[in-house]
């Protein structure tokens, strides 16, 4: 995908009508690849006037990239509850089995949340499509606020001494290699998963990594 040229005046517009442009590209860009889908099939998909897609995004380079931003963003947002709701910072664990359970749910409700949606399902499918295209590109769903997030949290831990790690952010990457990533790895179809498939993953996973990281 070529690089934004001359750069353009976007407007922010409404929240409904930039919502159902991002649905629409997103679908189409999934289904048809990016560079097959035009504006005018956007424009139509999403109920609005091609004049208003040029408006809030400027070009599709511009609607590519908000994409993969609003994904972040929404993905940000899930994974900073999930860990206020299951991990806080004034949790009250002193033991490794409660420290076990806590990140056991914390991990299912991701499951629950991330591997079980389609949109997340798209958003990295669109990162695959580009990168099949475009070995080089850099384009990516961020992931690193809450991943240094999350390594902070396991650092208190560490610092508790229930877990055994002097690299955290390390330790971050294995957990949602071991839970996430693996969910979606073993989904045929990542936008229809199979929940109790995705929550055992997430429970033995999480074992796993309690298994590697606990203090003994």
């Amino acid at each position: 995908m070529s690089a934004v040229g001359t750069e353009k005046t976007v407007r922010e517009g409404s929240l409904e009508k930039r919502t159902a442009i991002l649905a629409a590209a997103r679908e189409l860009f999934v289904h048809q690849g990016v560079d097959r889908v035009s504006m005018d099939a956007i424009a139509a998909r999403a109920a609005v006037s091609k004049r208003t897609v040029y408006d809030y995004f400027g070009d599709k380079r511009r609607l590519f990239l908000a994409i993969l931003a609003d994904v972040s963003q929404s993905m940000t947002d899930t994974v900073r509850r999930a860990l206020d709701e299951h991990l806080p910072e004034d949790a009250r664990i002193t033991t490794v089995p409660q420290l076990e359970h806590s990140l056991t749910e914390l991990a299912i409700d991701l499951g629950t949340s991330i591997v079980g949606s389609a949109d997340y399902a798209a958003g990295f499918a669109l990162v695959a499509q580009e990168r099949l295209r475009t070995p080089t590109t850099r384009d990516d769903i961020a992931t690193g606020a809450v991943e240094e997030v999350f390594a902070e949290r396991l650092a208190h831990f560490a610092d508790a001494g229930l877990l055994d790690t002097d690299n955290s952010r390390l330790a971050a990457d294995h957990f949602f290699a071991l839970t996430v990533l693996l969910a979606y790895d073993r989904q045929p179809v990542p936008a229809n998963p199979d929940p109790e498939g995705v929550r055992q993953t997430m429970v033995d996973g999480v074992h796993a990594f309690i298994r590697a990281y606990a203090v003994r």
